[in-house]
């Protein structure tokens, strides 16, 4: 079968979408549409020209006999500013206020159009990074979690605070948290990260940073390595910040529970450095 251009052009944008960082050899294409390598090249120009002005993605290019294509996520920073003002805005609500001072943010992370788009800003500030598995915390940040690694098209693992027989054998910890400064213990399946892993930690919210730590000494037991972190929301007022290179979007400024505000800033995603490399 024959496709036209225009119908080659919209199966091959939702193929790239569906499979993230994934090397495509440009004669599959040619043989799923029956055209030349020449009219592939052509139409893969356009998907990423158009994909570069709508700052969404691009298309990196392999050389070689055993090269291809593969679509990388790369949300602008135009549309990135826009997103975490949106959010701010959203997280300053004063009906968000929870006794003690806690922020109620379930509807935020149940809500898959804002932890999609979270995920593919996060995605983005490591679309070029080697990353094997995506890791996080029971249970708030799995939402997360899942849209970053679905972008990244990596395995998630989640670290639990209990052992379940479902797992099987398990590797635990204990750590401070660094906001209570309480022991308290982290565990993970032994099946469920390769030795010599590199994982991106992703979170919903850091105070200290303590339970990032845990997981950081967790991955150590597997010989595994931190390829970066990236939290949603972090509190600013913190006296000792236990993590130092990572990345968040939004920050929590200050929190006056008696006049019921909250004050919240973008964080320091657009500050940084070298994520990529």
């Amino acid at each position: 079968m024959k496709f036209r251009r225009s119908e080659r052009l919209i199966d091959m944008t939702h193929y790239l979408l569906e499979r993230p960082r994934e090397l495509v050899p440009l004669t599959f294409f040619a043989e799923r549409y029956s055209s030349a390598k020449s009219s592939i090249s052509e139409d893969l120009a356009i998907i990423k020209e158009t994909f570069e002005e709508r700052g969404v993605g691009t298309l990196q290019t392999v050389p070689g006999a055993a090269g291809g294509v593969k679509f990388l996520v790369k949300i602008s920073d135009s549309h990135a500013k826009h997103y975490i003002k949106e959010l701010c805005e959203l997280i300053a609500t004063p009906d968000r206020l929870l006794p003690g001072g806690y922020l109620y943010l379930a509807d935020i992370l149940g809500n898959p159009s804002i932890v999609e788009t979270a995920g593919k800003i996060i995605a983005s500030a490591y679309a070029s990074a080697k990353i094997d598995v995506v890791m996080t915390v029971a249970t708030k940040g799995i939402p997360l979690a899942y849209a970053v690694a679905t972008q990244l098209n990596v395995p998630v693992v989640i670290v639990r605070r209990d052992s379940k027989v479902t797992e099987g054998p398990t590797v635990s910890i204990n750590y401070v948290s660094g906001s209570a400064k309480r022991i308290q213990t982290m565990l993970l399946s032994k099946r469920s990260l390769a030795e010599g892993s590199k994982v991106l930690i992703v979170d919903d919210f850091m105070k200290a940073g303590g339970t990032v730590v845990g997981m950081v000494s967790l991955l150590e037991e597997f010989n595994a390595s931190v390829a970066g972190i990236a939290v949603l929301v972090e509190s600013e007022k913190i006296e000792e910040r236990l993590v130092d290179e990572y990345i968040s979007l939004v920050q929590l400024a200050d929190v006056d529970v008696r006049e019921k505000r909250i004050k919240v800033k973008e964080g320091n995603y657009f500050n940084r450095n070298g994520m990529e490399e």
